[in-house]
């Protein structure tokens, strides 16, 4: 169970942190979206120096109780950082800024004696973790209880701040802080269970089953929590916009009949490229969007071109999907042959008079591509899809 706990863990850390970098990429300005970022990397190298493997390389390199070390003073700086973060949306931004300055002088505190307390430490019982930590000695006891001093303070502060922001926020943003208040609390809770715990320790009391088993429970609970909340919001919008690429991506190729009869008789409304920013649209999936966006003008200016020839074939404004493609497919030959004359424009596949967005406009286009579609010999082989 153990192991499960950690693996997910892992994976959503380390895949919330690429997601988040993607997102700077997109925002690089964004002061709030590079704390909350560089709180996932943190986090990450953190969790990382937790590992065993990890903690033995770096101590082999650069000392004993290095790994230890900077893996605590990490995760102080994630936990000040986060508070900064939800500081800075629930305040004013001069207001934060001055409150941000001085929680710094508490944090740089618990990082100064936790590097003390290493250098204090025997070497023979430096750098070992919470379970196996010798907390008769004076400094590694210290170094624990500072640590869990400083987190309760800094993750109670950060809870306060986001529930602030939270009741201020709407959805799906305040869902994800709701998560992670739940998440904060939790931590909260595990934190001072793991200070109680010291406090035994080092005055050689033996700390209860029930209370190491329910500190372990929380955070092994409250840290993937916590993960999905910072992230919900961004998760959720780049879902809807998923539904929104696919619905464009099938109205995209619903249109194609009706896009190849109408660029036939006409190629010289075809609208040219929208230049690309090549990755950042891969990611951001805009091509589609893009294609779509081009199809729907050029199959709207095509119908345009042609109304005066559908006029003179008696099609009326208000003509169903299917009479409409009928007669389409005369026009069109119509054209070919230079047969029509010009006449006025006809309004034709517009949609009622109680829809008036682009969406209610393509659904009459795509009523008519697929009409057409079913017209006897009217799909043409070799046209170029755009």
């Amino acid at each position: 169970m153990a192991v499960t706990v950690l693996i997910l863990t892992a994976a959503i850390l380390h895949l919330s942190v690429v997601w988040k970098l993607v997102q700077v990429a997109r925002a690089p300005r964004d002061l709030s979206l590079r704390v909350v970022t560089l709180c996932l990397i943190c986090t990450a190298a953190s969790f990382l120096l937790g590992l065993d493997a990890a903690a033995r390389i770096v101590d082999h390199v650069l000392g004993i109780g290095v790994s230890r070390l900077v893996q605590n003073a990490l995760l102080l700086g994630v936990v000040y950082l986060l508070m900064c973060v939800f500081l800075v949306s629930a305040e004013e931004r001069p207001r934060a800024s001055r409150r941000a300055r001085w929680e710094a002088l508490p944090l740089a505190v618990a990082v100064l004696i936790l590097i003390l307390s290493t250098v204090a430490t025997p070497a023979d019982v430096r750098g070992r973790d919470f379970a196996t930590a010798d907390m008769s000695q004076t400094p590694v006891a210290l170094f624990f209880i500072v640590a869990a001093l400083y987190l309760v303070y800094a993750l109670a502060s950060a809870l306060w701040w986001t529930v602030r922001y939270a009741r201020m926020s709407l959805r799906p943003l305040a869902t994800g802080l709701w998560l992670t208040t739940g998440a904060l609390a939790g931590m909260v809770a595990a934190n001072a269970g793991r200070l109680g715990i010291d406090v035994m320790r080092w005055r050689g009391e033996q700390a209860p089953a029930w209370l190491n088993q329910g500190t372990q429970g929380l955070l092994g609970l409250a840290v993937p929590v916590f993960i999905v909340g910072v992230t919900y919001s961004g998760a959720a919008m780049r879902l809807a916009s998923g539904r929104v690429w696919l619905q464009h991506r099938r109205a995209y190729r619903r249109l194609r009949p009706l896009w190849d009869a109408l660029h036939d008789a006409f190629p010289q409304d075809a609208l040219g490229r929208v230049p690309t920013n090549g990755w950042r649209d891969f990611l951001s999936l805009r091509g589609t969007h893009y294609r779509y966006y081009r199809r729907v003008i050029e199959c709207r200016d095509g119908l345009v071109r042609i109304s005066p020839t559908l006029a003179q074939l008696g099609v009326q404004e208000d003509a169903s999907p299917s009479d409409l493609a009928r007669h389409l497919g005369k026009a069109l030959d119509a054209q070919a042959d230079q047969a029509a004359t010009p006449g006025h424009a006809l309004a034709v596949a517009l949609p009622g008079d109680d829809e008036n967005d682009l969406d209610a406009d393509v659904r009459q286009l795509v009523l008519l591509s697929d009409a057409l579609s079913r017209q006897p010999g009217r799909l043409k082989a070799g046209s170029t899809s755009r």
